[in-house]
């Protein structure tokens, strides 16, 4: 003790909190009552499978004023999808698994209430192997080889 002199200081705090700890209820709690600004929002359609933007549709769903809704895909289509499947004998989670979507989307998409989207149903045409898009819909799809 006696080597410790008048103008040395020694700090004690807390270890920084980590970012999970920042925000548990308690911390955000603690804040509140310490009357510190504490700023939640949730996240828009986190852990979804939303990697396809609508905004084409949003645009053009806007800029209409009669009807307001969206092109579904029609039922013919959905009857296609479901021969394909049937004749490949996949069941719906079998072909979502190989398109790499939810099994909703395919269900969606056979029941006609999907709103159709290019890349799926390009995807949808590659695995059962035939068209939905075009004049020659239900034809053998070559995949663009010639």
């Amino acid at each position: 003790m006696a080597e410790v002199g008048w103008d040395e200081v020694t700090y004690l705090t807390k270890r920084t909190p980590k970012a999970g700890e920042m925000r548990s209820q308690q911390a955000v709690q603690a804040a509140r009552r310490d009357g510190k600004t504490v700023d939640t929002s949730k996240k828009f359609s986190a852990g979804q499978n939303k990697q396809h933007l609508s905004s084409k549709d949003t645009a053009k769903l806007d800029r209409e004023t009669e009807e307001l809704h969206h092109e579904r895909v029609s039922l013919d289509v959905g009857k296609i999808i479901q021969k394909g499947r049937v004749d490949k004998k996949m069941s719906q989670k079998d072909l979502a698994t190989k398109i790499n979507e939810k099994p909703s989307v395919v269900n969606d998409y056979e029941a006609g209430r999907a709103i159709p989207n290019n890349q799926i149903m390009g995807k949808i045409e590659r695995a059962i192997g035939l068209k939905l898009r075009g004049k020659d819909k239900g034809q053998p799809f070559g995949g663009g080889k010639k």
